[in-house]
């Protein structure tokens, strides 16, 4: 009992295996708890939450996931990145993120029927939905409803719901006092930490979510054309990380280049070579597509977080995109391991600090 700390109402599972292990082996261990405490008090649960010990959670969270899902299987809420005052840029380029994601992306996924992948946190399941999905897994060769040897379980288990017939819905409500029903919580502030969280997402996602939940099976099951497209739509949007990695690091090379050739023609070492005309509307367009992005995404993060982190997210862009490309890298490295035969390694995300140590000017107390 120390380990729930003298609470009855908290039940200290222990693993029956010493590991190494994945979180979503740890998941299915408390499932299977779970399971026996149903059997054993001849009961049925009526819904499952997701949370790391990492999290605060809003007190009016249970309320609004526990009502949301009379009429939906799976419930997620948005995730709120804590602003941190050593880590303005690393820390912060998830506020700009995880805001535009969780304010724009998810919402038209919800509005268009697609699926609501789940974070891992601040996610609810009916109790049903859950079962059904064991029963696949099962006739598919595994424990539980997690798939244990994928690096993002809760994102697979976001689609499965959706695939599997049910409801989602991605919610984004406020308490009587305005403020946002989500999952508060500190984000890796190093670049080393990130990039190696941010590797696992394009891993798990992009290549495993490739080859484990395919392309050619997309959504058949559900009828209609427009939930086959949204499907389609969603999981090329949830691949693209490898791409981007790509992209981004050849604009960046390309931009070192063109400063490098400045410099030499600056210096009357070389000649000045005119820009063909043809590609004067296409650097116009991508100039503003750039300056439409920067001001989305200054936008979104403005309208949580203040003005002053809106005019930081235009000035991290830089930031995540490096963090982007080596995280990229390294996905694609890791995946070419395991095709070799490499054991597939869950690194877990540490954290250092928890949003419950706040201090009154708004930081984390460190």
């Amino acid at each position: 009992m120390s380990g729930a700390g003298g609470d009855n109402r908290v039940r200290v599972i222990i693993h029956d295996r010493e590991g190494p292990t994945t979180k979503a082996d740890c998941l299915n261990r408390l499932y299977h708890a779970l399971c026996e405490d149903e059997r054993r008090r001849g009961c049925r649960y009526r819904s499952v939450l997701l949370h790391d010990s990492e999290d605060m959670v809003h007190p009016a969270e249970l309320a609004v996931v526990d009502g949301a899902l009379a009429k939906a299987d799976f419930i997620q809420l948005p995730v709120r990145p804590e602003p941190q005052v050593r880590s303005r840029w690393v820390g912060g380029h998830y506020l700009d993120e995880f805001t535009e994601a969780h304010a724009k992306s998810l919402v038209v996924r919800d509005v268009l029927g697609a699926a609501v992948p789940a974070a891992g946190v601040g996610c609810g399941f009916a109790r049903d939905i859950l079962e059904r999905i064991t029963r696949r897994r099962r006739a598919e060769g595994s424990a539980g409803p997690f798939a244990a040897e994928c690096l993002t379980e809760d994102y697979e288990l976001g689609v499965l719901v959706w695939r599997e017939g049910g409801r989602a819905r991605f919610l984004r409500v406020r308490d009587e006092k305005g403020q946002l029903v989500a999952t508060r919580a500190y984000f890796p502030a190093t670049f080393e930490d990130s990039i190696r969280q941010k590797m696992r997402w394009v891993h798990g996602i992009a290549f495993q979510g490739w080859d484990r939940l395919g392309w050619s099976r997309l959504a058949w099951r559900r009828p209609g054309r427009v939930g086959k497209l949204a499907d389609a739509w969603m999981a090329m949007r949830d691949r693209r990380g490898p791409l981007t990695a790509i992209v981004l690091a050849s604009s960046y090379a390309l931009l070192i280049v063109e400063l490098l050739l400045g410099i030499v023609r600056v210096a009357g070492l070389a000649d000045e070579i005119p820009v063909p005309k043809s590609l004067n509307p296409v650097l116009t367009i991508c100039l503003a597509s750039f300056v439409w992005r920067c001001g989305v995404r200054a936008g979104f993060t403005a309208r949580e977080y203040g003005a002053w982190e809106g005019v930081c997210a235009i000035l991290r862009i830089p930031v995540a995109n490096l963090i982007a490309i080596f995280a990229g890298q390294r996905a694609l490295a890791s995946y070419i391991r395991t095709l070799n035969g490499g054991m597939i390694v869950w690194d877990k995300t540490r954290h250092d600090a928890h949003p419950a140590a706040m201090s009154v000017a708004g930081g984390p107390v460190l």
